[in-house]
């Protein structure tokens, strides 16, 4: 029997669904009990708890006050001991709910009476937006609202919030789902100088774990990557001094360059790569390398190509590198003083202080090229031939009208061709189709977004989806 099927089998009542085995019949599972209770960091989400024998898993059903059927399902629990603690996510505020459990087992299924919940206001001081299409994709939109909010969102299609977690001291300029089905962000924290991790967090908002750098480097905010083996891939600042007067800088000039760490689940470290030992200072441009702090690499976001290498944008440099993880040698440059590809399609430079680098699939890149063209942001998509050395421009998008950011802003690339573009500090978020058609947008000026990434799922946000 599959879940589709259970549905029409949905009474008021608490009843059993026995099926036979191979052995005889098996007792269907036994509810012994159902308790909700809210979620402390997010009045959208509940948690539910269910004491049950002889099951393999729970889901809770639910239902609003004035809607004619149960509109929504959780996702699945396996419990443990007994008992298993289910969430569920993205409901209405300030609404009645009747929420009930189905238990499965060897036996059959078992659904519980109803037990009524009700949610809480949404928060005054949390964003909200207003967005529409005639096409999106399905799911929800992860919004990095930038370093001055409090908040990290997920809306739907149509713009309302689904998630949030709301953070006193400020959620710092990232926010992002993972491939594990967990979220990021890197927080600043309440002593100003000392190391800010990155923080983990669950589908209720709960912070599992906080991740760092080794060897005391500060983490930097624009991307991580986690594995599934609870490793993760980590950008790091590592600061040097260094006599820059042969260069056009200063005696003691403070130079900033971005390490790759990979670090393993005890915290340690199994890759670490560092432009100290593959780039030079004159990589940078002399007027970026002409004062006492320098800005030289700027790291902003890092992928896997699928030979499972790694591509970094470093934006101070213009660049895009990838790079070998088992060696840490440096396979091609592209963009930048020290470009090794013609680009055909565009003209020189094809993009500058770049952001949210992405591969797809082969040879395929996607990006934001903040300042390619002064006068217009663009969310660019090229061929690269790293046998031939060429970089042809495929797709560029842009805003109608144009807008520029200087800093921020990211590109998605979805199914079909289709891409999520955040113009960052410009306010405006945009999907569009392989023909560039407009399918789905934030409306009005958003505010600075630093990111933005589609979602399917609320309980395993991340899962599937493209980076």
């Amino acid at each position: 029997m599959t879940r589709a099927v259970v549905v029409v089998l949905f009474l008021l009542g608490a009843c059993a669904v026995d099926r036979p085995t191979a052995t005889g019949r098996s007792p269907a599972p036994s509810i012994d009990a159902v308790s909700v209770a809210a979620n402390p960091n997010n009045v959208l989400s509940a948690v539910v708890t269910v004491a049950a024998r002889d099951a393999d898993s729970v889901v809770v059903r639910f239902l609003r006050a004035g809607t004619p059927a149960f509109e929504s399902v959780s996702a699945a629990v396996v419990g443990t001991d007994g008992t298993a603690s289910v969430p569920v996510l993205g409901l209405f505020p300030a609404s009645d709910y009747e929420f009930a459990v189905l238990a499965y087992g060897i036996g059959g299924i078992t659904i519980s009476d109803r037990v009524t919940f009700t949610t809480g206001p949404l928060p005054a001081d949390l964003p909200s937006y207003l967005a529409g299409g005639q096409d999106p994709s399905p799911g929800f939109v992860i919004v990095a609202v930038g370093a001055a909010s409090k908040y990290v969102l997920v809306i739907d299609n149509t713009g309302r919030v689904v998630w949030y977690r709301y953070f006193p001291d400020g959620t710092g300029l990232n926010f992002m789902a993972q491939p594990t089905g967990h979220y990021v962000l890197r927080p600043p924290t309440p002593t100003a100088g000392d190391i800010e991790p990155w923080l983990e967090l669950d589908p209720l908002g709960n912070i599992t774990r906080t991740l760092s750098c080794v060897s005391g480097l500060q983490p930097r905010p624009h991307d991580l990557i986690l594995e599934s083996d609870g490793s993760y891939w980590i950008l790091c600042d590592e600061t040097r001094t260094m006599d820059l007067t042969a260069f056009g800088g200063v005696a003691a000039a403070r130079v900033t360059g971005t390490d790759i760490q990979h670090v393993g689940p005890a915290g340690e470290l199994l890759f670490q790569w560092s432009p100290f030992d593959h780039f030079e200072i004159t990589d940078l441009a002399a007027a970026d390398r002409a004062g006492a702090n320098v800005n030289w690499t700027h790291g902003n976001s890092i992928d896997f190509d699928p030979d499972g290498n790694l591509l970094v944008s470093f934006r101070s440099l213009g660049e895009i590198t990838r790079i070998d993880v088992h060696t840490g040698a440096v396979l091609w440059r592209l963009g930048g003083l020290r470009n090794e590809f013609t680009f055909i399609g565009t003209s020189l430079p094809a993009f500058v202080r770049q952001h949210g680098v992405r591969m797809r699939k082969r040879g395929e890149i996607t990006l934001l090229d903040n300042l390619g063209n002064p006068a217009e942001s663009r969310a660019e998509r090229y061929v690269l031939d790293a046998g031939t050395r060429t970089a042809r421009l495929e797709q560029s998008y842009g805003s109608i009208p144009g807008v520029t950011t200087d800093i921020g802003g990211s590109v998605q690339p979805l199914d079909g061709g289709r891409a999520l573009v955040s113009f960052g500090t410009a306010g405006r978020v945009e999907e569009y189709d392989a023909a560039d058609h407009l399918l789905w947008h934030i409306e009005g000026n958003a505010g600075y977004i630093f990111r933005a990434q589609r979602i399917r799922s609320l309980y395993q946000p991340g899962v599937g989806d493209p980076r």
